[in-house]
C-alpha cells in the first residue's frame, strides 16, 4: 500500500507486470466543482483509495473518492451539505500513443500512460464525485424557497409583504393585461 498527499500515482517498475496489482490511498485538495450552474466547495481534502491491475497491456484503476461537499440550496439560498462517495474508474494503455487502442472502447474510454508513468487522478476523481450530485441541491425536499416578492425566506415562517397576488410593481407588471386575442 502506497500513501500519497496528492491525486498522483508514479506507477512503480512491478506494476508493468502483467497480473500485478497495487494499492493507493491518498488525498486530494479540491476547492470548488462545478456542476452546471451550482458549484460545490470542498472543506477538507477528498479522501481516495484505488487498486492499480496490470490487465496486459493496460492498468485498470478501480475504487473509491470520499468527501462533504457545500452548496446553495436552490430555492432558498441557504448552504446545504451532501457527503459523496463515487466510484473511481479508469483505464491506461501501456506504450504510449503507439500502442494499439481496444477495438471494443471508444476513444473517451481510455487514456495512454504517460512515459514519466504519472497518473493524474484528479479528473477520475471529478468524474466520480459528479456523477454523486444532485441534479437540484435542496436542503429539504419540502424547502419552500424565497418570496418571489420581498425575498424572505419562507421556511422561516409566512412573510409579511402580502406577495399572494403580484403587484404592480413586479417584474411582471407590464404583463398584466395582455391578452392573446387573434
Amino acid at each position: 500500500m502506497t500513501t500519497c498527499d496528492s491525486a498522483v500515482i508514479i506507477v512503480p517498475e512491478e506494476l508493468l507486470e502483467t497480473a500485478e496489482t497495487r494499492h493507493f490511498e491518498g488525498t486530494a485538495a479540491l476547492d470548488e466543482l462545478a456542476a452546471g450552474a451550482d458549484a460545490y466547495r470542498f472543506a477538507a481534502p477528498v479522501a481516495w483509495s484505488v487498486d492499480v491491475t496490470n490487465t496486459g497491456g493496460a492498468l485498470l484503476v478501480m475504487g473509491r473518492a470520499t468527501a462533504t461537499a457545500a452548496t446553495q440550496c436552490a430555492r432558498c439560498l441557504d448552504e446545504v451539505s451532501y457527503d459523496l462517495e463515487g466510484d473511481i474508474e479508469g483505464y491506461f494503455i501501456i506504450g504510449g500513443d503507439d500502442a494499439a487502442a481496444p477495438d471494443d472502447m471508444e476513444g473517451d474510454e481510455f487514456d495512454y500512460l504517460p512515459e514519466n508513468r504519472r497518473i493524474d487522478l484528479v479528473p477520475l476523481i471529478e468524474q466520480a464525485l459528479l456523477l454523486e450530485l444532485p441534479l437540484v441541491p435542496l436542503c429539504d425536499d419540502d424547502c419552500q424557497g424565497l418570496c418571489p416578492h420581498c425575498g424572505a425566506n419562507l421556511n422561516e415562517g409566512p412573510c409579511g409583504c402580502g406577495g399572494d397576488e403580484p403587484g404592480d410593481d413586479g417584474p411582471f407588471a407590464a404583463l398584466k393585461g395582455l391578452t392573446f386575442d387573434n
